[in-house]
């Protein structure tokens, strides 16, 4: 009788314990699913300025992940390690050592912004928009504000074309600080010129516009991005495909709902991303038809199929839109 008591009270006591000792692991989970097609909150994800968006009929969706707080109890890990719709994972993968969850949120989100200018890109590429000089954000106390603004293309500063970052660079640096000039822009297709004084340089000779500038396509329109709560680079290929679907001469979905994940480059390069079973679960939840994986994580998907929810293999955009156009036509897209 003493031996059973003894045999209940460390039941107890480790029931108590597994439920308050925190455990270096976080929870992963099938997190919330966004159409870039569609709207959150009666704005639309992708919104299109200087003509009008394609009307859509199917989906094109971004799938993430949900992940928990730090610090799991023991007994929410082991529930965890049995459940097939949670995936839990060492907290460092999650939260880096020396980063704080608050530090950790900030760079995923700049990682998802990043993205949305590489989706950008290569959406405008793949519409074969020529790459010139644009106007990326203007630096604190610009003598271009007012002047100039982001996504204008520089066509000249001073009469002489900049149709490159070395050639805009080599420009500025033979124009003295303090220098009134004009800049001719093009601003969504319709051409411009501003009166810019510009500012000395601090580490070199010439001078500066005040501008951070980058090279990429430009096209007559402009395209914004609005996601809010989403952190990460893994949904460049959906973002990059929802432009391409609301700007381009083809429908990509057919009316179906595709999902997918991947991050994406300027070049159209597809890139691996965490999470995978998990967003094909949310994916095999709302009903989605085709997912487009990354081909490096080709073996985790196929180690957890959902029934119903066809698999196709992409490593960049052009095999994407190949899947698509399969897809559209009734083809097995190229798989795992």
């Amino acid at each position: 009788m003493a031996v059973l008591s003894v045999g209940v009270v460390l039941l107890v006591v480790f029931g108590v314990l597994g439920a308050a000792v925190p455990v270096p692991y976080v929870a992963q989970v099938p997190g919330p699913t966004f159409d870039t097609l569609g709207e959150v909150e009666g704005e639309p994800i992708i919104s299109v300025e200087g003509r009008d968006r394609n009307e859509a009929e199917g989906e094109l969706v971004l799938t993430t992940v949900g992940v928990s707080r730090a610090g799991l109890s023991l007994v929410e890990a082991v529930q965890g390690w049995f459940d097939s719709e949670v995936s839990v994972v060492p907290e460092e993968t999650v939260y880096p050592p020396g980063r704080s969850e608050q530090e950790t949120r900030d760079a995923n989100r700049q990682a998802f912004l990043t993205s949305e200018e590489a989706a950008e890109a290569a959406a405008l590429a793949q519409l074969g928009y020529p790459v010139k000089v644009a106007v990326r954000g203007l630096s604190d106390d610009s003598p271009a504000e007012g002047r100039l603004q982001e996504g204008d293309a520089i066509e000249s500063v001073g009469g002489r074309p900049t149709p490159d970052l070395a050639t805009l660079d080599a420009v500025l640096r033979s124009i003295p600080g303090g220098t009134t000039v004009p800049v001719a822009y093009t601003r969504l297709g319709q051409p411009g010129t501003a009166t810019v004084t510009t500012r000395a340089a601090d580490d070199r000779e010439g001078s500066l516009l005040g501008v951070l500038v980058r090279e990429q396509p430009t096209a007559p329109f402009d395209v914004d991005i609005a996601v809010e709560d989403v952190g990460g680079p893994s949904a460049g290929l959906m973002l990059t495909l929802g432009i391409l679907d609301l700007v381009g001469d083809t429908d990509l979905t057919g009316g179906a709902t595709v999902a997918g994940t991947g991050t994406i480059d300027a070049n159209g390069r597809v890139g691996p991303i965490g999470g995978i079973q998990l967003k094909m679960i949310a994916a095999e939840e709302i009903g989605a038809e085709l997912f487009l994986v990354p081909a490096d994580n080709c073996a985790d998907a196929l180690a957890a199929p959902q029934p119903g929810l066809t698999l196709a293999r992409v490593s960049d955009l052009d095999q994407a839109m190949t899947a698509l156009e399969d897809f559209r036509a009734g083809r097995t897209p190229q798989t795992c």
